[in-house]
């Protein structure tokens, strides 16, 4: 049997799942740093992959085109986009060269920010925004924030994520558009909250490392120390959803992420995805989505190298990871 080749990702963490191949869907790296990617070269993926920060993407040149929750979108130089890593995602082609900065944003950075609702619901609900407003420098200090992020140096981290946090909130100010479609109102938290931004990320973890086991509410708030319905509330005030909804989201993400990405019978799709009742899958699915997931699949075409990145997960060929 060939051996699986390392499992990494763009940011060289480690995965959540390391019995999995790298290429497959279900890998989710649980890395929850605030840092930089140190490859400004942007390169297809292999496949879908999850992680668990806020990604910024800023190009410096040239264009990339993301498979995004089962759309593409294009992203070209001098813009800027965000997106929730928890969301499947994949570079599936470029127009060379292409060159970015790639920022991972910890989700405590985005509860903490103040009188950002709207923004927030929208990238909790699977928004890609871009924003509409550049400035000329931009550019100048995304490349100097990389740098500065790639120093290893604990102050300048904080100076960034102060500098970032400022950004985001321009950001909002001065107009951006959400590629996708918007959800409804997510709950402020004011700057006296720490601790409650603190529980609420952690369970946020908690939920993308382990929703395709058998978890519950009950499960999440106590792997934080809290009494479930205490947990539970703060959560729903937060994220606008509960947490077994927020649960069965990232089991529809996983499942659509499989359906789009490999040739798994649909039965096999929603087991592996974590639903325990096949039933329980369709009906889900249909609420999201308004169809069937054999007729999602059918509508969506695989990625470019789908069919290379299935037959890797069944070890039919091997290489390094991305």
């Amino acid at each position: 049997m060939a051996r699986r080749p390392k499992l990494v990702n763009r940011l060289g963490a480690t995965p959540v799942h390391p019995e999995r191949d790298p290429a497959h869907p279900l890998v989710v790296f649980g890395d929850h740093r605030f840092c930089a990617g140190d490859n400004i070269n942007v390169r297809r993926m292999e496949g879908p992959h999850m992680h668990s920060q806020i990604e910024l993407n800023f190009v410096l040149e040239g264009e990339m085109t993301y498979w995004f929750d089962g759309r593409e979108l294009s992203v070209s130089e001098g813009r800027l986009c965000l997106f929730w890593g928890m969301i499947p995602h994949q570079v599936t082609d470029i127009k060379e060269p292409t060159r970015f900065i790639c920022l991972y944003v910890p989700m405590s950075v985005f509860l903490a920010l103040p009188s950002l609702s709207r923004f927030r619901d929208a990238v909790f609900r699977g928004a890609m925004i871009e924003a509409l407003d550049i400035r000329p420098y931009d550019r100048d200090i995304f490349m100097r924030w990389r740098e500065e992020l790639l120093s290893g140096d604990d102050e300048l981290e904080q100076i960034v994520r102060e500098e970032l946090g400022a950004r985001v909130r321009r950001l909002d100010r001065e107009g951006w558009r959400d590629l996708r479609e918007q959800g409804s109102a997510i709950a402020s938290f004011e700057h006296h909250d720490a601790d409650r931004v603190f529980h609420v990320e952690r369970m946020m973890r908690f939920i993308t490392e382990h929703a395709l086991e058998n978890i519950s509410a009950e499960d999440v708030g106590r792997d934080v120390g809290l009494h479930p319905n205490y947990a539970m509330g703060i959560f729903k005030r937060t994220v606008g959803m509960t947490i077994n909804q927020s649960i069965v989201r990232h089991r529809l993400d996983t499942a659509q992420s499989l359906l789009i990405s490999t040739d798994l019978p649909i039965t096999s799709v929603a087991f592996e995805a974590g639903f325990g009742s096949l039933s329980r899958f369709y009906e889900a699915f249909h609420d999201r989505f308004g169809t069937k997931p054999g007729t999602f699949r059918r509508r969506l075409a695989k990625p470019p190298r789908a069919r290379e990145v299935h037959a890797l997960s069944n070890g039919q060929i091997a290489g390094p990871a991305e």
